[in-house]
């Protein structure tokens, strides 16, 4: 499936034969709800071009006795509070209708993404749940699967590359009511510590904050803006923001570590928190209430995604949610005030 060569899928014959996926499936099971031409039409065009048919998803939708019921589960590093709480999830949700899950960390790394998407297609799972990579910018390898019908669900990290079913929590009205706080406690020059643009999550959060300041009044100013999303870097780089004659009252990080970061930093400069700075994060994960002060920051509800995610494969698994229907859902999030920001 993953190499060139890669079978015949359904998606396939549909899209030469231009009718839809439902109706090739309905076709190869000799279903009456089609007519009898259809059906040897389509029936001829598999046999000419040997198409072989998923069984194992086929036995899963349709047989009591169900031969794998094992998820594959791609997370970018297990270390994060967040990915964690995700993955916790996504295990009571599959363990409470029967199913086990195969847990791999990508690394980070659009290469071994590609070999877990494989070794997972090897291994016969009955679906995906992913998170890509932060450096996967191409995306055949998901195609591929979907190509082959294999369930694929996104989370956090979504690709718009590929039209498959996906779970985010509200990335923009988080970072947009965090800033907004900030502003009505007095914040008036916040600095924005993100991640790369390619990701959706990313360009999501930085529109929330440049909009929260467009309410506001306030001028956007790309100085006060870094691509720095973890701890090591905040606390290399946030010396460099009070350099001149200006600089921030306030931070807004894309997540908790970030913030960390930034909050031990300028501490060791003398400024005091909230009095001096204000910070907010972005995750609220066990780190968060382990600082002094404790953090304020936008709670993700990482265990919450992980059922949605678990929930909807599971759904394309048993045919209760079709395969060619790609599932959206958002889960809220919310602002949780604490002792960084006034």
């Amino acid at each position: 499936m993953m190499e060139k060569s890669a079978p015949l899928t359904m998606k396939d014959i549909a899209r030469e034969l231009g009718v839809s996926v439902a109706t090739v499936s309905r076709a190869l099971k000799d279903s009456t709800r089609i007519s009898q031409q259809q059906r040897q039409k389509i029936q001829q065009f598999a046999r000419e071009h040997n198409f072989t048919p998923n069984l194992l998803a086929e036995s899963l939708r349709h047989s009591r006795v169900q031969p794998q019921k094992v998820i594959g589960v791609i997370i970018p590093e297990l270390v994060h509070y967040y990915f964690s709480s995700i993955l916790k999830g996504i295990e009571e949700e599959a363990e409470a209708h029967g199913y086990r899950i195969m847990v791999a960390q990508s690394g980070e790394r659009y290469e071994r993404e590609v070999r877990l998407c494989q070794s997972f297609y090897e291994s016969k799972v009955c679906g995906i749940i992913v998170s890509q990579a932060k450096d996967t910018q191409r995306y055949e390898h998901f195609q591929r699967l979907q190509d082959a019908g294999v369930p694929l669900v996104f989370y956090d990290r979504i690709c718009t590359g590929v039209n498959a079913s996906r779970v985010v929590v509200d990335d923009y009205m988080g970072a947009f009511n965090a800033v907004s706080h900030l502003i009505e406690t007095g914040c008036r020059h916040i600095a924005y510590y993100g991640s790369q643009m390619n990701l959706e999550i990313a360009k999501n959060r930085f529109n929330g904050y440049k909009d929260a300041l467009l309410k506001h009044g306030l001028p956007f100013v790309p100085e006060l803006t870094r691509i720095c999303d973890n701890r090591q870097d905040a606390e290399m780089i946030t010396p460099d923001l009070f350099d001149g004659d200006s600089y921030p009252d306030s931070f807004f990080a894309v997540n908790d570590d970030t913030a960390i970061g930034i909050l031990y930093t300028v501490k060791r400069m003398g400024l005091r928190v909230p009095e001096d700075i204000s910070i907010c994060g972005f995750t609220n994960g066990e780190r968060a209430i382990s600082c002094d002060p404790m953090l304020t920051t936008v709670e993700q509800r990482g265990v919450r995604v992980g059922e949605e995610a678990a929930n909807i494969l599971i759904g394309h698994v048993e045919g209760t949610i079709p395969l060619d229907r790609a599932e959206k859902r958002i889960v809220r999030t919310r602002l949780i005030i604490r002792g960084t920001t006034r």
